[in-house]
């Protein structure tokens, strides 16, 4: 099976595209340290807002800081927060799941009570509540994203796994007296892992795109965080006169919100080939 997603995943040039763009993003961010020309909290007045050129690949903000090396460490932030995101709603939305859908009844109406509640809040609204309350923090905001998003995930396992315990391997593996463990995790785990991989890779997305929006409202990363999202607010009040200034953070966002829906589509076609990629995209779309 493994052969097989492998070979028609090859086949999806767009999802290769993808995943070129996000190893170059990861690598980036990685050897920040040593790619960055400049340190990238550096305030050099008397080079503020220069054009791109000479030192300066994409030039200098307000503050003479370069926007290069801070386009670099803002992958740190963003991609590192994305993944650790979403790799916490895998891990609440996928033990979940299983019990749900494997243990069944009331366990399973429990948990799927929490993913209706954890569904019914707006995510923005509750996010902008608890700033209200907390402070404006990228740690808050990435928790009430972490509370919320991780339902989808949940019902994605719980559909998988109560299809999966009917089935005739499973109940082989019963009858042979095969322990719950090791049914849980060889012969249904396993075999429901494809619809977390490829939601969790379009949550990715999601996440960048929300943690660059609320630092641009100054509710996530604070000043002077090398943060997208910062640096696009940073931006605005020189959008007509430099408008390269918003420019580059606005791209280094578009190209990696893009580059992870790419894959995530990719995936979706060489993972679940047949109806099981339209419950996917469809969770993904109403999480």
């Amino acid at each position: 099976m493994g052969k097989e997603w492998l070979e028609r995943f090859k086949e999806q040039k767009a999802a290769i595209l993808g995943l070129a763009l996000i190893l170059l993003f990861a690598l980036a961010g990685i050897f920040a340290e040593q790619i960055a020309p400049h340190d990238p909290y550096a305030v050099a007045i008397t080079k503020k807002l220069l054009p791109p050129g000479g030192d300066f690949l994409m030039g200098t903000d307000q503050l003479g800081r370069c926007i290069f090396s801070r386009i670099l460490y803002g992958i740190r932030t963003s991609l590192a927060t994305a993944v650790a995101a979403t790799a916490l709603m895998v891990l609440i939305g996928l033990p979940l799941g299983i019990v749900a859908g494997y243990v069944g009844g009331a366990a399973d109406n429990l948990v799927m009570r929490l993913a209706d509640i954890a569904s019914s809040f707006p995510s923005s609204l509750l996010a902008l509540a608890i700033v209200g309350v907390m402070g404006p923090s990228l740690v808050n905001i990435v928790m009430v994203f972490v509370v919320l998003w991780w339902a989808p995930f949940a019902r994605i396992v719980r559909s998988s796994v109560v299809k999966l315990k009917e089935s005739a391997f499973v109940m082989a593996a019963e009858a042979a007296g095969s322990s719950r463990g090791t049914i849980v995790y060889k012969h249904i785990l396993l075999n429901s892992i494809s619809p977390i991989i490829v939601l969790a890779t379009l949550r990715i997305a999601a996440v960048i795109m929300h943690v660059a929006a609320f630092s641009f409202i100054g509710l996530g990363s604070q000043p002077p965080a090398a943060d997208w999202g910062v640096m696009l607010n940073d931006s605005r009040p020189f959008l007509t006169s430099h408008p390269l200034m918003m420019l580059w953070p606005g791209l280094a966002i578009v190209v990696s919100v893009f580059a992870f829906n790419l894959v995530g589509e990719g995936l979706n076609d060489a993972l679940l080939p047949t109806s099981g990629s339209t419950v996917v995209v469809k969770e993904e779309a109403n999480g």
